[in-house]
This record gives C-alpha cells, sequence and structure tokens, in this order.
C-alpha cells in the first residue's frame, strides 16, 4: 500500500509540473499565408493576435473585413489545436500508460481529470477509486470485485 502511495505521489507531483509547463507554454497558429498570427498559452488561452497591413485590401473593405475575419478564426483554430496536441503529449508524459483513463485530461486542464482531485484526480483517493481486483471485496465496478454481484448490480 506504501508503494501505490509513493506512486501516486510521484505522479501528482508530475501532474504539478505538467501544469505549470502548459501554464508557460506558447503555441503560434497562422491563416492566409502567415498574413494572420494567433498566439494562445498551453492552456488554451488567446495571449495575441497579429493582423499584418497586407491582409486588409483598402478598395474593398466589406470583403477585406469578412476576409479577416476568416483568416482570424483559422489562425485561433491553428493554434488551439496545437495546443490541445501540447496537451495530449503532456497527459501522455506525465501519466503514461494511465493517460486514457478517467476520462482523460489532466486535472485542471480542459478535458477534465481522474475523479477524485479538484478537476479530476487520482485512482484510489478520496473521490476517486482502484479498478476492482477480481475476486477482492470492494466497490469496484458493477459484477466485478464484489462476492455475489452480477454483471447487471448496480449497486
Amino acid at each position: 500500500m506504501n508503494q501505490l502511495l509513493a506512486a501516486a505521489a510521484e505522479m501528482q507531483s508530475q501532474l504539478v509540473s505538467a501544469q505549470q509547463e502548459l501554464a508557460d507554454a506558447t503555441v503560434e497558429g497562422t491563416a492566409g499565408g502567415g498574413l494572420v498570427k494567433a498566439v494562445v498559452s498551453g492552456q488554451g488561452e488567446l495571449l495575441d493576435l497579429v493582423i499584418a497591413p497586407e491582409a486588409i485590401d483598402p478598395a474593398d473593405p466589406a470583403e477585406s473585413a469578412q476576409n479577416v475575419a476568416d483568416l482570424v478564426l483559422a489562425a485561433i483554430r491553428d493554434a488551439s489545436n496545437g495546443a490541445a496536441d501540447l496537451q495530449d503529449e503532456m497527459q501522455e508524459r506525465a501519466m503514461g500508460p494511465l493517460a486514457g483513463l478517467g476520462g482523460g485530461g489532466l486535472p485542471g486542464f480542459p478535458g477534465g481529470g481522474l475523479p477524485g482531485f479538484p478537476g479530476g484526480g487520482l485512482p484510489g483517493f478520496p473521490g476517486g477509486g482502484l479498478p476492482p481486483i477480481p475476486g477482492l471485496p470492494g466497490p469496484g465496478l458493477p459484477g466485478q470485485g464484489r462476492p455475489g454481484a452480477g454483471p447487471d448490480d448496480d449497486e
């Protein structure tokens, strides 16, 4: 049990480190061959938006405005997708094979986390829970780990 607690504490430390790395990271997205650039944090917050003067056609302000709006959306989507990829990469690195459990996501990050901690948590701690071990009593999943529980037992 002490080994499990030590491993969980180490994982929590790695998650906190990953959260800080994401908070400090920036991702740039572009559109229109670089006419519009968007910068978001690793957590997906828009930090900066740059529109090159060449993106604006003074001869046709109405069409130019629509084109710039489309480019802005595309640049923000590009940057946001890059931030989501970075979040996935950090989650994989911090949690290893557990990255896909409990709904996914690092605790406190967009997309949720594991049950039990604010914004998520680690299995086996208050609000979370370890996966059931067949043949041992305990809460487990319906039909697993509880004597007499059947596959349709939702207690």
